[in-house]
């Protein structure tokens, strides 16, 4: 008796759960003296980590509307807002080579779930190369250490004068060759030229007291020049030199320097 008073007398006390706040780390909390990326500099290793890969986890909602699909796949009933995530191919291609190509399969669960109406997350982390020379210490290619992103957007077809004009199958195909067998025209499946129009994009560098870690502006990200991809270097990558702070501030502001200084002025 006195167990169920106290359980009704709990139940009706106010309840106030507050939320997590996560700290920022910084150099000034942690011994570490490596540069922290600028927004920019972050957009710019996205854009390489963009064009050095071409394999990304592709996620989509499963709608709300039950279709024909769900008799013929012999889909669970439960799926409505569930989210899944499924390798696919992608290649960074012209005239827009920041919204990724793909070849779009018309029966692949993703492309289903975008025709109906869901938005689309392309997610991609750093691979560094095999030879890579060693690390530091065990932290510098620990995967919770090396960048990773996810593009947010929605499918957008490529009109075939587009595919023309820009090389975009010879863009892909040079990528990922064995996509010859299903590309659109195939005898297999019905596919098509697509690409993520990126709107969004959220950037976590490495460990937060040497990496950016937050959402990039999207004119960040298509602000990005070739050139600067193709100077770009990640950890491992031949030519990667680490920066410290004290080399950050005894360097003279650069074009890249002065981007960023312009940009942290329109946010404040």
């Amino acid at each position: 008796m006195f167990f169920s008073l106290l359980c009704l007398a709990v139940s009706h006390l106010p309840i106030s759960i507050s939320q997590p706040v996560q700290e920022v780390l910084s150099s000034s909390s942690l011994p570490h003296t490596e540069h922290i990326p600028t927004v920019h500099e972050s957009a710019v290793q996205a854009r390489r980590i963009l064009n050095l890969s071409s394999i990304a986890t592709l996620s989509t909602v499963f709608p709300s509307t039950h279709s024909s699909a769900h008799a013929i796949e012999n889909r669970p009933s439960d799926l409505e807002g569930a989210a899944i995530g499924l390798i696919d191919y992608y290649a960074s291609c012209d005239p827009h080579p920041y919204d990724p190509t793909i070849l779009a399969i018309s029966i692949a669960t993703s492309f289903k779930n975008a025709r109906a109406g869901s938005n689309v997350t392309l997610s991609l982390r750093y691979h560094p190369p095999l030879d890579h020379p060693p690390g530091e210490d065990i932290f510098t290619y620990s995967p919770a250490n090396l960048p990773r992103f996810s593009l947010v957007g929605h499918i957008e077809p490529v009109s075939v004068d587009d595919v023309r004009d820009s090389g975009i199958d010879e863009c892909f195909l040079n990528r990922h060759p064995d996509a010859k067998a299903w590309q659109p025209g195939n005898a297999i499946h019905e596919s098509w030229w697509a690409k993520l129009v990126v709107e969004e994009l959220y950037w976590i560098g490495g460990f937060g007291d040497r990496a950016y870690i937050g959402w990039i502006p999207i004119e960040e990200w298509r602000g990005v020049t070739q050139e600067e991809v193709a100077a770009a270097r990640l950890r491992g990558e031949p030519g990667y030199e680490r920066r410290s702070h004290e080399d950050t501030d005894s360097q003279d502001c650069g074009p890249m320097c002065q981007k960023e200084k312009r940009f942290q002025k329109k946010m404040v």
